[in-house]
């Protein structure tokens, strides 16, 4: 079994876990405390893997922070990561996202913020550059914030075209450059906006979350404010393919590290009813780009269920078979090792849980272990 690193951004701070090759998972102390997490990533494109947590501190504001030893020691640069530039007249509230790019772009990271905005590191996350054409867009006097505040929460990179990047924006829908930033458009034909006066406009509708296929990198999947949709043209066109399930409202939408066609949902009731369709937990998989769904629960609790799962709190490792992973705001952390076909609870009675990732760590001749004294969270 393979060494799994997890990372858990919660409202109260940053739980790290490591799952060794016996299977057990052991986590270390909370980091950050008191502050909120809302976007961690696990960069392993250098020598040793980066790890790079948006933070937020009621005294002194939000900041990225990154370590290079698994969260042994941490550093915070001087001067703000991300920050607006003064002429922009905008101040940072907060970050939603940070997303390493691919093998193609080895120190390039983007950072999605609200206000909502896109910036770009080239040297893997110390320094930001805000990404001002995406800023200066034409539609932008026309966004508007949607329940969780304007903001760029999702960044999706195509190894195979460096320069082609899309982002989703609540409220304003999803927008992709093919030149590496220097023009952008909206990518939302077939996306319903139930909520305005014109259900099908060119931007405005609110996405919450977007994942790429394993297969195909044209093919994305989208889970919308009422709607989950596939696309199969980079964005281009989307059709829906919510049918199968209980509830097509949710904020998440993973895809599977390996299986084309295979992506996983969590369903809530409605957007006024924001818990687990039918008060049940589970996941639903498709493994046939959303022609069909199954829902997938054995190991989850079985009984009326309130644990609603946030928009980045659904993830994968890429193990094989993939790890599966999700935290709701009960401040439960669960975990599949084998595609989702069964779960297990690795920890109880966090604070909400707002993000997740994982990835598979190898055990180098100097391995780094979690820093603190392992323990088993209950």
């Amino acid at each position: 079994m393979s060494d799994v690193l997890l990372l858990a951004g919660t409202r109260k701070g940053l739980f790290i876990g490591r799952r060794g090759a016996d299977g057990r998972w052991a986590f270390d102390a909370p980091h950050f405390n008191a502050q909120a997490v809302y976007a961690v990533a696990i960069d392993r494109r250098g020598p040793a893997p980066r790890l790079l947590v948006g933070a937020d501190s009621l005294h002194w504001g939000p900041s990225v922070f990154r370590s290079d030893d698994l969260g042994a020691t941490w550093h915070e640069p001087a001067a703000p990561a991300v920050r607006f530039p003064q002429d922009t007249g905008a101040s940072l509230e907060r970050v939603w996202q940070l997303h390493p790019a691919g093998p193609e772009a080895p120190d390039v990271v983007y950072a999605g913020t609200e206000p909502a905005a896109l910036f770009r590191s080239a040297d893997r996350g110390e320094t930001f550059e805000l990404v001002r054409p995406l800023w200066e867009h034409p539609t932008r006097s026309a966004w508007v914030p949607g329940g969780g505040g304007e903001a760029v929460h999702t960044v999706i990179t195509d190894p195979a075209r460096p320069d082609a990047v899309t982002v989703a924006v609540s409220t304003a829908g999803v927008f992709r450059t093919e030149d590496g930033g220097r023009s952008w458009a909206p990518s939302n034909q077939g996306v319903s906006a139930v909520f305005l006066p014109d259900p099908q406009p060119e931007f405005g509708q609110c996405v919450h979350k977007i994942a790429q296929d394993a297969g195909d990198r044209d093919r994305l999947y989208l889970q919308n404010h009422w709607g989950v949709y596939r696309s199969d043209d980079a964005g281009t066109r989307w059709t829906d393919i919510g049918g199968g399930l209980p509830s097509d409202f949710g904020f998440t939408v993973a895809a599977h590290p390996h299986r084309p066609d295979t992506a996983y949902v969590f369903p809530l009731n409605a957007d006024s009813d924001r818990v687990p369709a039918d008060h049940r937990c589970r996941v639903f998989r498709t493994q046939d780009a959303g022609t069909t769904w199954e829902p997938l629960s054995a190991g989850l609790p079985s009984g009326d269920h309130y644990g609603t799962v946030l928009r980045d709190a659904l993830c994968t490792d890429d193990a094989d078979p993939a790890g599966i992973y999700f935290g709701n705001r009960n401040g439960e952390l669960y975990a599949s090792a084998d595609d989702g076909d069964s779960w297990s609870l690795l920890a109880g009675h966090l604070p909400d849980v707002l993000c997740v990732r994982a990835a598979v760590i190898g055990r180098g001749p100097n391995p780094a272990e979690p820093p603190g004294v392992p323990h088993q969270l209950e």
